[in-house]
């Protein structure tokens, strides 16, 4: 592809611009620091100022959360895949009606594929600014996010409303429904008694893979993560697997599939006819299918990065099997 201009399809992660008032739960306190990143595609934001840097999706969104120490993102679900990997810091992810069905602890490289149907939430339990980075199934990321009944109620107590087109009114600044829109109904309890309770010990062992477990799965091929024959068995409309140095393919190769480069570690140096450039940990690159590409790390020492691929499998609840 000749004259194919790749820094237009690389976010690189100092370039990343947050958004402060994404989600409802904006001034709710412990809720009121956290950034908001939308790198492909437009994620599941509910603000009109949300910063979006590529508008092309290939089946997929991938997004980023920024979160100093003890902030708290709150629950909520979604009905298509919404996975997760530790970029920086230390993250408590919980789950359920409440948020006491199960928690774990996931450290740096950790990934979680969280079930689709179930209240999740997740806060940064390290000393520093933390950052997870994330993809999310579907071109349009399932339709938005629907939050806890307490979510909700906490959000007006500090200002904000959500309306029914998905979209958080302010009133603290003036701002207020158009005369057209009303308020978004929270779930009923009823409908939240339908939600299934998930034990911590099969989301443990069928959702989450563990940064140095792949590290030594990876060793000499590229290791499966997500997908219908990986380590978590899914089909949520993308692939994952997780590349190190010893397991790179070692000629230029080409996909007809759409292909998004997130490095975890080291500096990966990315080749194609008429370019070259360095990919470097939090940089997102969405490669278009048909090009003949190479990687390599630039430099000695640990490197990883994650690799996402779009099937043909619709996006839509977690695939059981």
């Amino acid at each position: 592809m000749p004259g194919l201009d790749m820094e237009t399809r690389i976010v690189r992660y100092g370039d990343l611009k947050p958004c402060r008032t994404a989600f409802i739960d904006a001034h709710t306190p412990g809720s009121d620091r956290k950034e908001n990143f939308t790198i492909i595609g437009a994620g599941v934001t509910e603000s009109p100022h949300q910063h979006v840097h590529i508008r092309e999706t290939p089946g997929f969104n991938i997004g980023a959360a920024g979160q100093p120490p003890k902030c708290l993102n709150s629950l909520h679900y979604h009905t298509t895949a919404e996975v997760f990997f530790v970029l920086k810091g230390r993250w408590r992810f919980f789950w359920g009606r409440w948020g006491d069905d199960g928690e774990f602890i996931a450290n740096e490289g950790d990934i979680f594929n969280i079930p689709t149907g179930i209240f999740r939430g997740f806060e940064n339990v390290g000393d520093d600014y933390g950052m997870i980075m994330s993809i999310l199934g579907g071109d349009d990321a399932g339709g938005g996010v629907t939050w806890a009944p307490q979510v909700i109620a906490d959000a007006q107590a500090h200002g904000l409303v959500l309306g029914e087109n998905g979209v958080v009114y302010d009133t603290k600044i003036g701002e207020s429904l158009p005369h057209n829109v009303g308020p978004m109904k929270p779930l009923t309890e009823e409908a939240c008694a339908a939600i299934p309770k998930v034990g911590p010990e099969g989301v443990i062992r069928d959702y989450v893979a563990r940064y140095w477990d792949l590290m030594a799965l990876a060793a000499d091929k590229p290791a499966k993560v997500i997908g219908p024959d990986a380590l978590l068995k899914d089909r949520p409309g993308f692939e994952v697997d997780f590349i190190t140095r010893g397991s790179i393919p070692t000629d230029a190769y080409a996909t007809d599939r759409h292909e998004v480069l997130m490095p975890m570690r080291g500096n990966w140096r990315l080749s194609w006819e008429g370019g070259e450039t360095v990919l470097n940990p939090g940089d997102t690159c969405a490669v278009p299918p048909g090009l003949s590409r190479s990687l390599a790390p630039s430099m000695t020492g640990e490197a990883s990065l994650y690799r996402v691929r779009n099937t043909d499998d619709p996006a839509g609840p977690t695939w059981t099997g």
